[in-house]
């Protein structure tokens, strides 16, 4: 006949075990939970920051990245790039929704292609922004970029069994010291002097050239 005490040990270091199992399994619940929860937060703060269509940061996102880089720039000049697109409307009208859509997602891809590890944005519509670090503010320089960035823009865009191609007015801005809405300002307004020059300019773009260096 068993002997109760060892009886009596077998049941409680059974029961230890249990509870030992029990508790691990409360405890990789507990770490999916707070990974599920740690993920949705990630999740929703990407969502406030970024254009749910193109994946770039907002407008509200683009102001708050700006300033962290005015104040970090390691000394290297920038350029403020207001961009918008032509006729964009018409795309809408003539083709549909979801093909103005996929222009956006396209444009947005070549801006952040051009950029590189530079700040861009979908302001909204179809306007974009950039704060983007130059070597230099020679005006050769800033307007080799711009005909390099209006040549990317203007590239065929394949929509199904068609292509179409969209160009972009730009402006563009030197930023002196950390006021980035006057830069932006003045890029703007090259932008809307560039949008009225109409297509007698191929590159539609104008450079703020009161602020840029003369070499």
């Amino acid at each position: 006949m068993p002997d109760p005490l060892t009886v009596a040990s077998g049941i409680c270091a059974a029961g230890a075990l249990l509870s030992s199992w029990q508790l691990g399994r409360r405890a990789v619940r507990a770490e999916a939970e707070i990974g599920r929860l740690q993920a949705e937060l990630t999740a929703e703060r990407h969502a406030a920051s970024h254009d749910p269509l193109t994946g770039l940061p907002n407008r509200r996102a683009f102001y708050r990245l700006a300033a962290t880089l005015l104040t970090d720039c390691s000394g290297r000049p920038l350029v403020a790039v207001i961009l918008d697109l032509d006729d964009f409307k018409q795309i809408n009208d003539r083709y549909g929704h979801a093909a103005g859509d996929q222009v956006l997602i396209s444009v947005a891809e070549r801006l952040a292609t051009f950029a590189g590890d530079n700040l861009v944005a979908r302001l909204g519509g179809d306007e974009f922004a950039g704060l983007l670090a130059s070597p230099t503010l020679d005006r050769r320089w800033i307007e080799h970029a711009t005909r390099r960035l209006c040549d990317m823009l203007a590239a065929p865009i394949p929509l199904g069994t068609m292509t179409l191609r969209v160009t972009a007015s730009v402006g563009l801005a030197p930023v002196h010291g950390s006021q980035l809405t006057e830069a932006l300002n003045r890029a703007d307004a090259a932008m809307y002097e560039a949008k009225g020059i109409g297509t007698t300019r191929p590159d539609r773009a104008l450079r703020d050239t009161a602020h840029l260096a003369e070499c």
